[in-house]
């Protein structure tokens, strides 16, 4: 037998703009871990949801930052620290650098890249093998015609009756208690 905990509860809205409005509803309410999904993107929804801007832009500036420092000291410390390079009849030194930004801009774009590779992988908490509401039947409707929000268990106001409340005074219907195996 396989245990199952609670993932949280899936509603379903008749239209985008009742999706709209619900999520207004659910973030008025002062949940923080749910998500709406919709067949196609709704104008505004992430500000109805009260989403804050994502911290991967500072992420990729920081890894493009370390990837041009790494660059120079690479460069400076191989070509004037450890061993000296003689380019047309003089040394490298600090007042030489032009010759080494191209490897500061290749080194800045390979951490920016991999800094947005890993950031997003973990913003997103990917890798994930499977999500619960792929289990829900009305669920595949998301990618149709099907207006969703999932409010999760691990959200700090969850609790069965007041979030089944929640959603039904914002018009959700069909209500789904969604379950996951347990780990």
């Amino acid at each position: 037998m396989t245990v199952k905990r609670v993932y949280g509860y899936l509603a379903e809205f008749e239209s985008a703009s009742a999706l709209y409005k619900a999520a207004e509803k659910v973030r008025d309410a002062g949940h923080k871990k749910w998500d709406c999904y919709s067949p196609y993107p709704i104008h505004g929804l992430d500000k109805a949801m009260g989403m804050k801007k994502s911290i991967l832009p500072y992420l990729v500036f920081f890894g493009g930052t370390l990837g041009i420092l790494t660059g120079f000291t690479l460069a400076y410390t191989t070509q004037v620290a450890i061993y000296p390079t003689v380019v047309q009849a003089k040394p490298a030194n600090i007042f030489t650098t032009a010759a080494f930004f191209p490897i500061m801009f290749e080194l800045t774009i390979l951490f920016s890249g991999f800094t947005t590779l890993f950031g997003l992988l973990a913003l997103m908490g990917l890798p994930r093998l499977n999500h619960p509401l792929f289990e829900s039947r009305q669920f595949q409707r998301a990618t149709d015609d099907g207006f969703f929000i999932a409010i999760e268990a691990r959200d700090a106001r969850f609790s069965t009756e007041e979030t089944k409340s929640l959603l039904e005074d914002a018009g959700g219907t069909n209500l789904e208690l969604v379950e996951e195996p347990a780990s």
